[in-house]
């Protein structure tokens, strides 16, 4: 071989190591590949307690943080979404009027949002997916379609987590409430309280 051909094909080779990258082995000897940030998520092996858990910040704080309305945008929302359904987050502020404990496992709050009483669930027990839609979830992110059924009720359990226990001495408090809520044209049909703060007089 001529210098000029080994010159190249040194060049050649040495091109070929800079672009080459070095991938760690796990203790099999196999090669450790690093997860692909653009992949979807797969909570295939994850229980709907884990992933309501694991979720629970970026899902719903932060997704209730970014997107909720106040009581002027939903009362704009309502006024103007027409027949169709559409679950989202809601920040309000208002006094509660009733403790709803007719059901003693489904306890509600009912306040008042613009100029109509509202049922609030607080639990111990929801039953309703407007928490899980409002996150973002759809049946396309999983694979299992029993485990994205119990994600609702993993969801609801893990709210119930986050609220303080409520008494007949918030009857008449004024209140800050953070919820999921469905709305059906302009009608709420679901709200589950994600946050609940009593308010100073």
């Amino acid at each position: 071989m001529r210098l000029t051909q080994w010159g190249a094909a040194l060049l050649c080779s040495t091109l070929l190591l800079t672009a080459c990258t070095v991938v760690e082995l796990d203790a099999d000897g196999k090669p450790i590949i690093p997860a692909d940030p653009a992949a979807k998520a797969s909570f295939d092996n994850l229980t709907p307690e884990q992933i309501a858990q694991q979720t629970w910040d970026i899902k719903v704080v932060q997704r209730a943080r970014d997107t909720e309305l106040d009581e002027a945008a939903l009362a704009k929302a309502q006024a103007s979404h027409g027949s169709s359904s559409q679950n989202l987050f809601v920040r309000i502020k208002s006094k509660v009027e009733q403790i709803d404990a007719s059901n003693e496992r489904e306890r509600k709050l009912v306040v008042t949002v613009n100029g109509a009483p509202l049922a609030v669930h607080i639990g111990p027990v929801i039953r309703s997916n407007t928490l899980r839609d409002a996150a973002g979830f759809t049946f396309q992110d999983f694979t299992n379609q029993v485990q994205f059924a119990q994600l609702a009720r993993a969801y609801n359990r893990e709210a119930v987590k986050h609220l303080p226990t409520v008494d007949e001495s918030w009857i008449g408090q004024p209140v800050t409430i953070e919820m999921a809520v469905t709305l059906n044209g302009a009608t709420i049909d679901n709200a589950t309280a994600i946050a609940l703060t009593r308010e100073a007089q």
